[in-house]
């Protein structure tokens, strides 16, 4: 397991040069860093507060934060179905840094979440 941004950009920027070397045009590449799969919260979360950094790779980001067990690793014994909230709160912390594709399960709701963000953020 990867635990600092920048080794996960370095993974993700040899996967995009093998793209590349296959004929995959860089447009077509998004690059989704593995939010979740760490064992510990740390690393994570530390993901989480970079996703800037992987726009220099210079393909779409996709934050895949939804009802992620990081989420109980904070709120301890928050079961899956309950963890909207904390998939609110990252979703929004993954748009304000410019991410363009969100996995959700609760479309609607992240939506709206973003919708609000957006609209605060313009008026700001």
């Amino acid at each position: 397991y990867l635990h600092a941004p920048y080794e996960v950009y370095r993974l993700l920027e040899a996967r995009i040069a093998a793209c590349l070397a296959a004929g995959i045009p860089r447009a077509r590449i998004a690059v989704d860093p593995g939010i979740g799969f760490g064992p510990d919260l740390a690393p994570n979360l530390a993901l989480i507060a970079s996703f800037a950094l992987l726009h220099d790779l210079g393909c779409a980001v996709m934050a895949g934060v939804s009802r992620k067990s990081f989420i109980a690793r904070i709120v301890p014994g928050t079961p899956a179905a309950a963890r909207l909230p904390g998939t609110l709160a990252a979703t929004v912390m993954a748009a304000a840094q410019g991410v363009q594709l969100h996995r959700v399960h609760d479309a609607a709701e992240a939506r709206q979440a973003l919708a609000v963000w957006e609209a605060a953020a313009r008026s700001g």
